[in-house]
Formats: C-alpha cells, structure tokens, sequence
C-alpha cells in the first residue's frame, strides 16, 4: 500500500471510530412500568411523594389529571419530559419528549436514563417516608 493509500485508510479508520464513539453516548430508552410504592397509601399521598422526590433532584412536576403527573427536568441544554401515573399502589415512568438527547425513536443519550433510574428511586424512597 502506498503512504497516500495508507494515510486515506487511516483517515477513514479514524472518522469511524469518531462514529462509534458517538454512538457509544446512547442507550435504548429506559422506561419504568408499575414499579411498586412501599404498602399502599391514598393517591392525594402518593401525588405529594412523586412531587418531592421530582422536587428534590430538580424536576418541575405538574399535575395533568388524578393519577397522571408530568415531570421536566432541565439541564444546561437539555431537557427531558416524561408522564409519570400513579396509583396507590404503584407508579410508571414513561418519555414524552426531550431536547438534546439526540433520541432517535428507540435510543436516546444515556445520562437520560441515570435521571430516570434516580427519579425511580427517589419516588420509592419517598413512598416509605
């Protein structure tokens, strides 16, 4: 191979990693489905946990309807949406919408998923205070 076939397989080798590297930023989406509060509690109760567990990591919550809360969080740049419903019971997460997380139907940039995770937690610590 000459230095210039060389140098133009290298090149293409380095913008193909550059590619990968991108890729390797995002994850499939993290949804939660009906994960479990700790006991039961009236749904007037369990609205008050999600907001202060969304409160205290920074998320806006606003109620939609009995039993339906939306939380956004905003960071730098980004923004993550999602519809959070509830029962006395127990609780899902699900994405609405984002800006900057380079979502593409099915992946989405994975600190995106670190938020949801922790806002899961958050929301089952909550429910046994």
């Amino acid at each position: 191979m000459t230095r210039r076939g060389l140098a133009g397989f290298l090149g293409l080798l380095g913008v193909a990693g550059l590619g990968l590297a991108g890729c390797a930023r995002t994850a499939p989406i993290y949804n939660v489905s009906h994960a479990d509060f700790v006991g039961s509690a009236p749904l007037a109760v369990r609205s008050e946990q999600i907001r202060r567990a969304g409160a205290g990591l920074g998320w806006i919550m606003e109620d939609e309807a009995p039993g339906v809360i939306r939380g956004t969080l905003n960071l730098r740049t980004h923004q993550a949406v999602v519809q959070i419903t509830y029962t006395p019971t127990d609780f899902s997460l699900r994405y609405v919408d984002s800006t900057n997380l380079n979502y593409d139907g099915a992946m989405i940039h994975r600190n995106y998923n670190g938020w949801i995770q922790r806002l899961e937690q958050h929301i089952i610590a909550q429910s046994a205070v």
